[in-house]
């Protein structure tokens, strides 16, 4: 069970994680829960989902399998969340696709249409349930913290819709951040760069890069970007780490390489 000496600045604050059943997402969702927040748990398979509940060890863990990128399924999320918390504190916009390693040239738009909408419509979705309830409830408010990736920034080869989408999520987080102001509600992105996850793990056998080759790349703990979001998450509401950036200290993206 989780401990019960938290402070008055974690108790009866509600967290909302997508993509909570694995990687990234574990990991920050099992973070809060520790801090002390009631966590609903969102993802598309409820057995992931079940299964951090249970790792967790909290009652306060609720798993709600969703469809992140149906507007139905979402406004049913949100409806499960003020039924069973009443209210919003944080939510990690969290849930996205790779779609990364098909050449430009080759890619489907059937794939390009699943990356948009999970990585791209699935947080719009998710941010406006989130910011509708926090701008209506007692006391008003709340934090947004949308999961960019460092390519926000610059692509890896192939990987055009991903890249595209996750661009198009700072967009997203600089309107929310804006119009969120009068309501008391603020926004930031974190931008995370190699964290070890069942999906990333093949990048410590190799990944290619811009100018042809294929290397391995360092990679470093999920549990240090859950300490960061969770970070951004307990600064007060007049606080906002608009963006930030975390990564393996060696990986190639600062300079050329």
């Amino acid at each position: 069970m989780i401990s019960t000496d938290k402070t008055d600045k974690t108790d009866n604050k509600v967290a909302l994680v997508t993509g909570a059943g694995t990687g990234i997402g574990r990991a920050v969702a099992l973070a809060f829960l520790r801090e002390g927040y009631s966590v609903a748990l969102v993802g598309r398979r409820a057995e992931p989902l079940e299964a951090v509940a249970k790792e967790s060890g909290s009652h306060r863990a609720l798993a709600v399998p969703t469809d992140v990128g149906n507007p139905e399924s979402v406004a049913a999320l949100f409806a499960k969340i003020h039924q069973a918390f009443g209210r919003i504190d944080v939510l990690f916009n969290n849930a996205g696709i790779s779609g990364i390693g098909t050449n430009f040239e080759d890619i489907a738009f059937e794939t390009w249409q699943s990356v948009v909408n999970i990585n791209l419509t699935g947080s719009f979705l998710c941010a406006q349930g989130a910011f509708k309830m926090m701008m209506g409830q007692t006391p008003q408010g709340g934090r947004i913290i949308n999961n960019g990736s460092i390519s926000a920034h610059a692509p890896r080869p192939n990987s055009a819709s991903y890249t595209s989408t996750k661009h198009a999520i700072t967009g997203l987080t600089k309107s929310i951040s804006l119009d969120g102001r009068k309501y008391n509600i603020a926004c930031g992105q974190i931008d995370i760069g190699n964290a070890l996850t069942e999906l990333s793990v093949r990048m410590t056998k190799g990944v290619l890069q811009a100018n042809g080759e294929v290397a391995v790349e360092p990679m470093m703990d999920a549990a240090e970007v859950a300490d960061a979001v969770i970070h951004m998450a307990g600064l007060p509401l007049s606080t906002n780490i608009q963006f930030m950036t975390i990564m393996a200290t060696k990986m190639p993206f600062v300079g050329r390489g």
